[in-house]
């Protein structure tokens, strides 16, 4: 018998990322919604504190999976990011750091008014000025959308990726400083951080397109080379502590700086990335506990109608100015909705760093749930309104 369980318990997750991707593309056949909701309700329902049927991972390994997982997906994000089109438009800049300020207040003084600790309200606010890439950028890929909404999305997305990560550093630097009263720890864990991890995904973007320029044939070989630097760059930030988010969006910018071509035909680094991608979704579901998410339900509703009220606001309001209209403007703020596997991983690596109010953060696992299956469909409503996407089709 123990035999057998230990057998049962080996195939555990095996079985459930096949289930995902089967329940995935039936869901999506069926109901034309996007597929990567499907992996997070299914890797909720079979997780430890629910059915039971995965065990809990390990950390180390499951978060080091996940990142590289993640990885991938950021860096074609950053590689999709044009930089030169934002320094002409800077009114598009400007409309993300109003709507990630705009969030990050409207969060902070609903939690506070929820009863929560100033640090953990800080944390919790900052942690929602992001933006998932990697909904974003997989329901975009998946829909095949094009357009403005679409563009602004993806550059406002890596800009609520950049400015999340910074605030929560700096929340968990001062959570250090307070406990510790080591000036140099909440120094290390905020700005310096982010500056090293950038500086290491810079030197990827100027090493790699090298070499393949050495090799003679960079748009044929640039798919596995891309893979295999974004799983040393990750193992790499892991290892020393760094921020692989920042790492591999400063290594999909520079990639593309050096004018490495990355064709339709390589987005999501193909049949790696399509499993990679079950992997991560599952995973980052599987953290979930069903109780933390009733505990923390009321408050997780009005933090996610606050969220989608400032992100509209804040890009409605500069939609003027950046270019586009109000309508179009609007979606825009809507299309930032989704956020859960970001946030996840984020927490993940502070528990691992041993900042332990994060287990405190009830009202994020019930966001989270929320939006691991809505924010892709909120996403895919707001590209197909936009008309940069077709409308789902789905089996009678």
């Amino acid at each position: 018998m123990p035999d057998l369980l230990a057998i049962l318990s080996s195939l555990s997750w095996p079985v459930a990322i096949t289930l995902a991707w089967l329940a995935a593309e039936f869901g999506q056949r069926w109901t034309g919604l996007p597929r990567i909701s499907f992996y997070g309700l299914v890797g909720f329902l079979l997780a430890a504190p629910q059915l039971g049927v995965l065990p809990s991972a390990e950390p180390g390994t499951a978060l080091l999976v996940a990142d590289v997982a993640f990885g991938l997906i950021l860096f074609e994000l950053g590689y999709r990011i044009n930089l030169r089109w934002l320094r002409t438009n800077p009114w598009i800049g400007v409309s993300g750091l109003a709507e990630a300020l705009l969030t990050f207040l409207a969060v902070y003084y609903i939690a506070r008014a929820f009863g929560v600790a100033v640090i953990n309200a800080q944390m919790l606010a900052s942690l929602s000025m992001a933006t998932s890439p990697a909904t974003v950028v997989r329901v975009i890929n998946e829909q095949k959308s094009s357009g403005q909404v679409t563009e602004r999305a993806l550059h406002l997305c890596a800009l609520n990726c950049v400015l999340a990560v910074f605030a929560f550093n700096v929340s968990v630097g001062l959570w250090i400083f307070r406990t510790s009263e080591d000036l140099g720890d909440a120094l290390w864990n905020s700005l310096v951080v982010l500056a090293v991890s950038a500086f290491s995904g810079a030197v990827f973007g100027l090493i790699v397109p090298a070499v393949l320029r050495v090799l003679g044939k960079p748009a044929q070989d640039a798919t596995v080379a891309f893979s295999l630097a974004v799983v040393l760059l990750v193992s790499v930030t892991y290892t020393l502590g760094l921020s692989p988010v920042v790492a591999t969006l400063a290594f999909g910018l520079m990639a593309r700086h050096r004018r490495i071509a990355f064709s339709q035909a390589q987005r999501n680094f193909g049949a790696l990335g399509e499993l990679l991608t079950v992997v991560l979704f599952v995973f980052a579901a599987s953290t979930l506990d069903w109780q933390k998410i009733v505990a923390g339900g009321a408050m997780a509703v009005a933090l996610v109608l606050a969220r989608l009220l400032t992100k509209l606001l804040g890009v409605m309001a500069f939609a003027h100015l950046a270019g586009i209209s109000w309508r179009k403007g609007a979606l825009t703020g809507v299309a930032l909705a989704p956020l859960s596997v970001f946030v996840i991983l984020l927490l993940e690596h502070a528990r691992h760093a041993g900042v332990q109010v994060v287990d405190e953060l009830r009202a994020i696992a019930a966001v989270t749930m929320l939006l691991e299956v809505f924010g892709p469909i909120i996403l895919q409503r707001a590209l197909v309104w936009a008309r940069e996407a077709p409308e789902p089709r789905h089996a009678a």
